[in-house]
């Protein structure tokens, strides 16, 4: 028997390719539809991302700027207020200053005179060089009297400094360490003190009964935590090459930006303090400038007038003076009423003619203001390009924001779309990864 022939096999075709077959032969034109948005989409994305880097880059420059103004400014500020005390010191004229101008030894004199005090008795102690030797313990510890610890360049500054602490601080004895302040004063069994040691025995040997109370100032403790104590030694930086090394303060500023008219700067860092103390640095490594007149003066600000004081109130946190004899002693405290004239005072700073270098410190200061306007004008143009970056952001967002709604619309109206023409058609709705869809939302 011949074989008989075999039925051909029956392909199995997949109903899914059948209908690719079939909607690519009748919806062709929404495929392209489809692929012109998905192109659209990808364009709307480019330039989106393109104009967030160009703000970016403007946001950059103009806070790349504002940095170099502020420290141009505050170069600004130091020039001035060295013009400003030049100024401020010929305005007083050779007589006034013959009249009230003090010298260390005048301090020194007038501390001696104000009855028997602590200090006194120190200033004694230091000039009878046989006595001083014989208190190793008191006097290797004790640095000496705050009125004697630094020296001032304008009279009138002196005095209002000495106005604003006092005489009790004015005539403090400073110790470097609890050492000083135990060799000073020592007590009985009973508590009672023991007059024939520490400094009730220096003035006992040279003739002077020490009644009262004296004030002292420990710099070691100075450092110590303390929930009753504001104020603790500066940690901040100090100012650049300075040979006084003076405390880089962060300047007042109105709410224009600009400096009150007027500042002449902070009183800690207008006490020269002597040069065999410049170097003194406590265990903790900090020097008498950042301890004791830190403490003591904290950011006091000095000004040349009262009326330039006043005007400043919003910018004063710890107080100010004014040459001319204003003062606020905190925030909301002020001190009226004319002062009583105090003797001890700091000295003045050796006198000293216009600086050789007079003109050309006038001329920088010219030059820093010219290179200060051509900054200004640069900050300008490049607020203006950021502006005009972010305006185009917005319109280009909202043009996507529309385009996504349309897009949506579109596919909603395509029933007999393939899963896979779907699924392309769901990637063009949702071009942009979520975490950047939030990024460019949110500018």
């Amino acid at each position: 028997m011949e074989p008989q022939p075999q039925p051909l096999a029956v392909m199995d075709v997949d109903q899914s390719e059948m209908s690719i077959v079939q909607w690519d032969g009748t919806q062709n034109g929404g495929f392209s539809q489809a692929q012109s948005m998905m192109l659209n989409s990808k364009k709307l994305q480019d330039d989106l991302q393109n104009l967030g880097l160009k703000i970016k880059q403007h946001e950059n420059n103009l806070k790349l700027l504002k940095n170099q103004k502020n420290k141009l400014d505050d170069s600004i500020l130091d020039t001035q207020v060295t013009l400003s005390k030049y100024h401020s010191s010929a305005a007083t004229g050779t007589e006034n200053e013959e009249r009230t101008s003090q010298s260390e030894e005048e301090t020194i004199k007038q501390i001696l005179q104000y009855g028997p005090s602590a200090a006194s008795i120190w200033c004694q102690l230091r000039a009878n060089h046989t006595s001083y030797a014989s208190y190793p313990t008191l006097t290797k510890d004790v640095i000496g009297i705050v009125a004697t610890l630094g020296r001032v360049d304008d009279d009138n500054l002196s005095r209002m400094l000495s106005q604003y602490l006092g005489v009790e601080t004015m005539l403090a004895i400073v110790c470097k360490s609890y050492e000083g302040v135990k060799a000073l004063e020592t007590y009985d069994r009973e508590g009672h003190i023991n007059k024939e040691s520490g400094i009730h025995g220096v003035g006992a040997s040279f003739g002077t009964a020490l009644n009262g109370s004296f004030s002292v100032i420990c710099l070691e403790d100075l450092r110590q935590e303390s929930k009753f104590l504001f104020y603790r030694p500066y940690c901040g930086e100090f100012v650049l090459d300075d040979p006084q090394r003076r405390l880089d303060l962060l300047k007042p500023k109105l709410s224009t930006g600009e400096s009150p008219p007027g500042f002449l700067g902070f009183a800690v860092n207008m006490i020269n303090v002597e040069y065999m103390n410049l170097f003194f640095l406590t265990s903790s490594g900090h020097g008498l400038r950042e301890t004791l007149l830190y403490n003591i003066f904290s950011r006091l600000q000095v000004y040349k007038t009262r009326e330039d004081m006043l005007l400043a109130r919003p910018c004063i946190s710890d107080g100010a003076i004014s040459l001319d004899g204003g003062m606020i002693r905190h925030p909301g405290i002020f001190s009226l009423g004319s002062w009583k004239e105090m003797n001890i005072r700091f000295p003045r700073s050796s006198a000293s003619s216009a600086p050789s270098k007079y003109s050309e410190t006038e001329k920088q200061l010219m030059e820093m203001r010219w290179k200060k306007e051509k900054m200004e004008e640069d900050m300008k143009r490049e607020q203006a390009l950021l502006d005009a970056a972010r305006h185009q952001f917005q319109r280009k967002k909202e043009e996507f924001v529309k385009f996504l709604a349309e897009s949506s619309s579109y596919a909603a109206q395509q029933p007999h779309m393939h899963p896979m023409q779907q699924q392309q058609q769901q990637q063009q709705q949702q071009p942009m990864h979520p975490m950047q869809q939030n990024h460019f939302m949110n500018r």
